[in-house]
């Protein structure tokens, strides 16, 4: 029921809209046509007034607008006299209202200069052909005028001063690192890497002695220049490291082929250094006086010999106490052996005297001798097990050996030096692998032995040098059981001895008297032909002679290396007194 009745509601209320509407749609009708019902005036007579209305305006305000001009809707709405008085009345009442208003005022005029800006384009510049023409050749320069080179001076200093300020800037807002960050750079491997070959670099330079204002020009000898004696060693420098080689014995020497000026020494344990690893390897450089070396590498057992791989540049040999053969690589940031053969009866269980590298560029194998009696070919690819095994023995009994060499050029014989003092000889391969022959003539235990090397188109290389602990040096000939001559003159042990690679009259021996001495068959059989007293607290252990036969180095039981010089007049060779001096021995 409300439903309803609001709806009948809304309609009624409609209807009365709409009649409403109409109402009033009915009374605008009516007002127009009362509108219409007026006086209507001539056509001519509004167009007449209308145009006076406008030139009296004109003449009162010329172009500029009234605001209180009367619209046309205005004047349609009034009588003609009406609209004629008010128009004459407002306009002009409003006009000397404006005009009263105003005011004349005074302009002020300033000029500024623009700011002269020196603008620099970059571009790359291009020649847009291969050929130019003569005018375009002859064509000169644009110079700039003085003020503008001293502006673009002047902006260049102000440009590089500002660059200055603005790096010195950012270096000052640098993050400064924490202690922790510091420890970590430093131990990372690319910092100790650099660090390493910078202060090799800077060594090197300090070190440097040698005379770059030395004038080749000038007619004879400047002062302190002299010939090197004949008859003399003349003492280079020596080369000790106070951490890893002081109170290690010297163990081996060896140089290389690759870089002549490296120097490889071998050292034992440092009894006063528990917590030091007890075998040590480092690589000299005899060309610089430092006492830095190389490159320094170590193990868990004392190094009793070493070795550069001839074939391998990169790879060094060690032979160690407990009878492990290590391998260690400069190219590598350890200084741990890269590889090691196991602790086992396969292999060695003695301490290993001896290693070398026998064969050619690509076929070669690794040579280990050790005291129990054992001698191993191996790989250097593989150091878990030897390829062979021989055992060295002589009427059944097992041969210690204290030193090993081959004949240049040799990869199957060889001799050795045993405990015993004796002299085996033996090869490696064939039906007849073993110890073939016997040399008797020591009394001690032999510590050196080395082959001559060949010299020109006399071969020497069957005879062979043995040092031993009986005091004596004794020279064989692979032909003879027998000594050919026994070179007595020491009054100690004598612990190495080496033949010279270019005089084969001329070999080297060290002894327990701290004494380096060179015999020359060629000049004295009895004595040697020079010596020099060591300056060491030690004796001496090893001695090798460079591949140019210049140098010696000598290693002592101290870990201390001497370098000397050897003279011109001991290094030359004279052939035929060496052959009438060797007639002699047969």
């Amino acid at each position: 029921m409300d439903r309803k009745a609001e709806l009948e509601k809304k309609r009624k209320k409609l209807e009365e809209l709409r009649k409403a509407k109409e109402l009033k749609k009915q009374a605008k009708e009516a007002e127009k046509s009362v509108t219409q019902g007026t006086v209507e005036e001539p056509a001519d007579e509004l167009a007449k007034e209308r145009k006076d209305v406008g030139l009296l305006v004109d003449s009162l305000i010329g172009d500029q607008p009234v605001a209180a001009a009367v619209s046309l809707a205005e004047l349609s709405d009034k009588s003609p006299e009406s609209r004629s008085g008010a128009v004459s009345a407002e306009p002009m009442e409003s006009l000397s209202d404006r005009r009263s208003r105003l005011t004349i005022s005074t302009v002020a005029q300033t000029n500024i200069p623009p700011i002269d800006r020196v603008l620099y384009t970059k571009e790359t510049q291009t020649a847009e052909s291969s050929f130019t023409n003569d005018e375009e050749e002859e064509e000169e320069e644009e110079i700039l005028p003085a003020s503008q080179l001293q502006y673009s001076d002047k902006e260049t200093v102000e440009g590089s001063q500002q660059e200055v300020q603005r790096a010195d800037t950012e270096q000052m807002n640098l993050p400064e690192l924490s202690e922790d960050d510091k420890q970590q750079i430093m131990s990372s491997d690319d910092f100790v890497r650099f660090f390493d070959r910078a202060s090799r670099l800077v060594m090197r330079a300090l070190a440097d002695s040698s005379d770059f204002t030395k004038d080749y020009g000038k007619e004879g000898k400047e002062e302190g220049d002299s010939d090197l004696g004949a008859d003399r060693l003349t003492f280079s420098h020596f080369f000790v490291d106070d951490h890893w080689s002081r109170r290690r014995g010297v163990m081996c020497l060896d140089w290389s082929t690759q870089y002549p000026e490296l120097l490889l020494a071998a050292y034992n344990t440092n009894e006063e250094a528990h917590h030091d690893p007890d075998g040590v390897a480092l690589v000299w450089n005899t060309k610089w006086n430092t006492q830095t070396p190389e490159y320094v590498f170590h193990c868990q057992s004392a190094v009793t010999s070493a070795t550069f791989a001839s074939f391998h540049p990169n790879l060094i040999i060690g032979g160690t106490y407990s009878g492990q053969i290590v391998l260690w690589d400069n190219r590598s940031s350890k200084r741990t052996p890269v590889q090691r053969s196991p602790l086992s009866s396969n292999a060695h269980t003695h301490p290993v005297y001896c290693v070398t590298v026998v064969g050619t560029q690509n076929a070669h194998n690794l040579i280990s001798t050790s005291t129990d009696g054992k001698l191993c070919s191996w790989s250097l690819d593989m150091l878990s097990q030897p390829q062979d095994k021989l055992e060295l023995q002589y009427q059944t009994k097992s041969i210690a050996v204290m030193c090993m060499d081959f004949p240049p050029g040799e990869i199957n014989n060889f001799v050795v030096g045993s405990e015993e003092g004796s002299v085996f000889m033996g090869s490696r391969l064939g039906t007849k692998a073993g110890v073939s022959n016997h040399f008797d003539g020591h009394f001690g235990p032999i510590t050196g032995i080395d082959f001559n090397a060949p010299a020109g188109r006399h071969d020497f290389s069957h005879l062979f040098l043995t040092s031993s602990f009986d005091w004596t040096v004794k020279l064989w000939s692979e032909k003879n059981s027998a000594p050919l001559h026994s070179f007595e003159d020491s009054g100690d042990y004598i612990f190495d001895v080496q033949w010279s690679p270019i005089n084969p009259a001329l070999f080297a021996t060290v002894d327990g008297t701290k004494r380096l001495d060179l015999w020359h068959i060629n000049r004295d059989i009895e004595v040697p032909y020079c010596g020099e007293a060591l300056d060491s607290v030690a004796a001496p252990n090893c001695v090798r002679w460079s591949k140019s036969g210049t140098v010696l180095a000598v290693g002592d039981a101290d870990g201390k290396l001497h370098i000397y010089t050897v003279g011109e007049v001991q290094c030359r060779l004279d052939l035929s007194r060496v052959l009438r001096r060797l007639i002699i021995f047969f």
